[in-house]
Parts: structure tokens; sequence; C-alpha cells
């Protein structure tokens, strides 16, 4: 089983913010990004790129998986963004509206071409119909890409969707791209919830994202890592029903194994272990 990766909350930071990028050092998120695309004004672009670049290079950030997000491919700051953060060695480059299968192949060509470190993955962010249509091509176009994020707030737009409680506009391609990321081995990561004042509605779509599959959802503001991490962690009874699970399965003296009136099968050990091994994982990160 591949070692699993606590990404329950992964939160933008603006690369241009000096501020944010310290108070970053503190925030109990298992993930960041630190942005240089929407949150970064055009003349803000290229002193953003040198302090997130630098933060990502520090080591400053102890546990927690540092990333940069790029300005697309269709921009003018994109080539420098990317050699720049090639030369960081962040954990991963998360590039946005990657749609194809192509243009993962050559962002990976480009990784390399720059010499970025075999640690430094590619996050590829889909968030058009388009994308989500493809989302298996990308998904499995190479090793490098270890994660797909979707960007909600896009989709929705090109779907000229209505953001609504329950998202049932953009449930047909949150289920394509889970499918796509559980078929080719990659994590996947929700969009954001805009409304940071609403914390029930949150707390809400991230219990939706879990249940539907995804590993952990991407935040636009501090206050609401602590929601996800909950959210997207085993609950105790969780772990105390796999832990029985596993028990009655290691003890069985005959081919039927029961626990809790329930019959007990492989995939009920495959998915406790499963349960377990996060469970672990986030243990050691002290959260």
């Amino acid at each position: 089983m591949t070692e699993f990766v606590p990404r329950r909350s992964v939160l933008y930071m603006p690369g241009s913010n000096e501020r944010a990028l310290e108070k970053a050092k503190s925030i109990p998120c298992d993930a960041l990004i630190l942005d240089l695309e929407d949150s970064v004004a055009p003349e803000d672009k290229a002193t953003a790129r040198d302090s997130a670049c630098a933060a990502a290079a520090s080591g400053a950030y102890g546990r927690r998986e540092v990333t940069i997000r790029v300005n697309g491919a269709d921009t003018e700051w994109h080539a420098d963004d990317l050699r720049a953060a090639c030369e960081a060695g962040p954990a991963a480059i998360v590039v946005p509206k990657v749609d194809s299968a192509d243009a993962v192949l050559a962002l990976v060509e480009a990784m390399g071409r720059h010499g970025a470190p075999e640690h430094t993955k590619l996050w590829a962010m889909v968030e058009t119909p388009y994308a989500m249509l493809h989302a298996e091509e990308i998904a499995s176009a190479a090793e490098r890409l270890t994660v797909l994020v979707i960007g909600t707030n896009d989709l929705a737009k090109e779907l000229y969707a209505e953001h609504v409680p329950g998202r049932h506009p953009l449930l047909t391609g949150l289920g394509l791209a889970v499918l796509a990321a559980r078929a080719s081995g990659k994590a996947i990561i929700d969009g954001v919830y805009n409304d940071v004042k609403d914390t029930d509605g949150f707390l809400a779509e991230c219990r939706q994202a879990r249940e539907m599959g995804f590993d952990g959802k991407t935040l636009i503001h501090p206050g609401q890592v602590d929601g996800a991490n909950t959210a997207f962690a085993p609950s105790e009874a969780a772990v105390e029903e796999a832990r029985g699970i596993l028990a009655a399965w290691e003890s069985r003296t005959s081919g039927v194994v029961t626990y809790g009136g329930r019959m007990i099968e492989s995939l009920h050990v495959e998915s406790a272990q499963r349960i377990l091994g996060i469970h672990e994982a986030i243990g050691l990160l002290g959260a």
C-alpha cells in the first residue's frame, strides 16, 4: 500500500504577503499553496515569485507540505514562475487549468529541463468541463503528477452554474475527477469554500467531499483549517471499528469471519487498514 500523506487542509497563502507567509509557519494545516496566481496583482508578480520561492526553500515550515502555485501556461508569467519554482524545490508545483495529458507531459518535461529536484512533484488543477471529461487521461499521464486539485469556482463559471448548497450542478464533474484519481492512484483535493463566515456551510461541504472520497480541501482562510482537519480524519468510532475488524480477521479460525454482527471479507480488511494508516499518519504530524 502506498504511504499515505495527509492533505486534509491545503491552505492558499498569497506569495506577495510577507506577513501571511510568516503566519503560515504556525498554522496547523497539512499543506500550503504559496500562490503566485489569483491572489497576486500583476504589478506584484515578480516580488511574489521571489518571496514564495525563498519561503519554500527555507525549510522553515516544519512538517507542512509546501507547494507553489505558478501562473497558467497561457500567461506571460508562467515561464519565469516555473523556472524559479523548480530552482526553489518545493514539495510540489501547482499549475492551474491543466486540461490534457499533453499539458501534463509538457510541464513534466519543463520541470526536468529546469532541474527540479526529484522530490518536487506536480499538482494539476482541473477546473474546466473539458478537464473533467478528460480527468483520467490527465491523472495518468505521468508519475510526477501526484495530486489533482479541483478548481470549483472556475468550474462553476465555465458551466454557467450557480453556487448552491449541496453543489448539485458540479457533482458530475467532481465525481468524474474522483474516479480518475482513484483509477490512477493519485490524491485529489476538493475546491475552496468562498464564504469564510459560513461555518456550517463549510463543514457541510467538507463532509460531502469526504463522503465522495476526496483526501482533503483547499482553503482560503486559516479559520477553516481545524474544521477540515477534523472532517477528513477518521473518527474515533471509525478507528475503533477498524481495529476490531483487523483483530477479528487476524484471529479467524475458519473462512467465515464476523464482527459486530457483519460478515467480514478481504475488502473490509483493506478499508480498515487504510483507515488505520490515515490515523497513524495524522498522529505522526501531532495533529
